[in-house]
């Protein structure tokens, strides 16, 4: 039995319920699952930080 839950406002999931989520990025003007970029562009896809600019309203959190 695995004993890995998450707890969120009550609910318990184990990690055989969960859903795999697939993560897209914009690559070149067009968009891909990072599933299908090769392991250095994975790795390269991993390393990558965001930044948020003084004085410019963003929406990231929103997003």
């Amino acid at each position: 039995m695995n004993t890995n839950h998450n707890h969120t406002a009550g609910i318990t999931l184990s990690d055989e319920e969960r859903t795999p989520c697939e993560v897209w990025t914009r690559v070149m003007g067009y968009h891909r699952p990072v599933s299908a970029f090769n392991r250095g562009k994975q790795s390269e896809h991993a390393q990558r930080r965001y930044f948020e600019e003084p004085g410019v309203a963003s929406d990231h959190a929103n997003r």
